[in-house]
């Protein structure tokens, strides 16, 4: 969340970074209300401090007091006013309680370089890398190729979990294990320390990193009477990891590279994106996750955009990059950059699909969390930094490969980086 003191000394800035992100008009309003309920909590805590005060003169003068009905009344007044600052109390905490969650719901500040605007039109283009490649004949989408090859079927996921689910099967398995391996390898050998987190987290740790697991259009699928949600992203879960926790200055950045499921309800969901693997409720994702000083995550935001190119690149998939607009950031983020995958067939006529992001969250994420750290020779401790990036998010670029390495005659070449974990050069040929 913001900084309530900035939220109090810059009203009008943070009022208008909420329009430029096209929120809700109820989530604008949430900076009124917090304006308003810090005033009634000075107000109140005003009264508390006098009441704490005169409880103490009338406490003294108990003690001192000799003559009996005067002592009396000490007593009565004291009991008076202990009741009276227990109410008094009470409402603050009710008054803290409202006031953080309605400045939860108040969105982050924005990268001053960020595009302003809403929609796919908005959104910034960077750079394009790689050339998409010209076929000899219609390309075939990775449905088709996927059906054809007994790779993908959708048809006995959707009979044994409903729509959205899949199963892969044969060679598409090993590609989904060699992505996993691939990306995990590299990221290790980058400096990042591998982790397998939990697929499930607990509410208040999705709500601490920007998920709204309620309501009737949140992605997040809840367990039945628990505090327990499946994570749509190991970002959940590795930012969790370290909730509470006060870091050395030393210990920073921290990199993690997380491997997990991912589950999506996909709410409102609609159009030919939904269609085959690119918009699914379960899919294995690697992804990248720091921890760092405040000055460090601009260039750490730049080396994760980098490694994500460096992947694709590896792979051999044409991409364009996209600087996010302001109101496609979602909640946490302070800049985000989506990497877009080239997929032939999937869009008619060729087209970008987006298949990573990555986020600078400044430090609303860890205000959220309580993760601080202590710097060396200074007193008190300060909020972390926290950046998150896709890797892989594997059921997409299973996509991208298997259109863009198809064949004339129906199999699909492996892309060579790829080649020394799965054991061969052709997706498909049983040879």
């Amino acid at each position: 969340m913001l900084d309530l003191k900035y939220v109090l000394a810059n009203v009008e800035l943070v009022k208008q970074n909420c329009r430029d992100r096209h929120v809700s008009p109820e989530i604008l309003e949430e900076v009124d209300h917090v304006v308003r309920l810090d005033g009634e909590y000075r107000l109140i805590l005003k009264e508390v401090e006098e009441l704490r005060r005169r409880a103490n003169e009338v406490a003294q003068a108990t003690g001192k007091e000799k003559d009996p009905a005067k002592r009396a009344e000490l007593v009565t007044e004291g009991k008076s006013l202990k009741t009276a600052s227990g109410d008094k109390e009470a409402t603050l905490r009710a008054l803290e309680i409202e006031l953080k969650d309605r400045l939860g719901r108040i969105p982050n500040m924005t990268h001053p370089d960020a595009p302003v605007g809403s929609g796919d039109d908005a959104n910034r283009e960077l750079r394009i890398v790689g050339t998409p490649r010209k076929f000899e004949w219609t390309p075939r989408d990775h449905l088709d190729i996927g059906r054809d090859l007994d790779m993908i079927d959708f048809e006995s996921g959707g009979k044994v979990t409903g729509a959205g689910f899949y199963y892969l099967k044969n060679d598409a398995v090993m590609l989904d294990l060699a992505l996993q391996q691939y990306a995990m390898r590299k990221l290790a050998g980058a400096g990042f320390t591998p982790v397998i987190t939990p697929d499930l987290a607990r509410i208040q740790i999705l709500e601490g990193i920007g998920f709204n697991p309620r309501g009737s259009e949140t992605q997040v699928y809840s367990v039945d009477q628990t505090d327990l949600c499946l994570v749509g992203t190991a970002e959940i879960t590795l930012g969790g990891m370290l909730a509470d926790t006060v870091l050395d200055e030393s210990e920073m950045p921290k990199k993690y590279v997380g491997l997990s499921h991912c589950f999506r309800t996909e709410a409102g969901a609609a159009g030919r994106a939904s269609r085959g693997l690119y918009r699914v409720h379960q899919f294995t994702k690697v992804e990248m996750f720091a921890f760092c000083k405040p000055e460090d995550s601009g260039p750490i935001h730049l080396e994760f955009l980098k490694l994500e190119e460096e992947i694709f690149q590896e792979l051999g998939i044409p991409y364009r990059v996209i600087d996010t607009c302001t109101g496609d950031l979602g909640g946490p983020a302070y800049r985000k950059f989506d990497l877009e995958a080239w997929m032939p067939a999937f869009f008619a006529g060729g087209g970008f699909g987006e298949v990573t992001s990555t986020s600078d969250c400044s430090d609303y994420q860890a205000r959220r969390l309580n993760i601080r750290y202590k710097a060396e020779g200074q007193k008190g401790t300060k909020f972390v930094h926290t950046l998150n990036g896709t890797a892989v998010a594997i059921s997409r670029a299973i996509i991208a490969i298997l259109e863009n390495y198809q064949r004339e005659d129906g199999f699909v070449d492996v892309p060579p980086v790829l080649v020394p974990y799965l054991g061969k050069t052709i997706l498909g040929r049983k040879d």
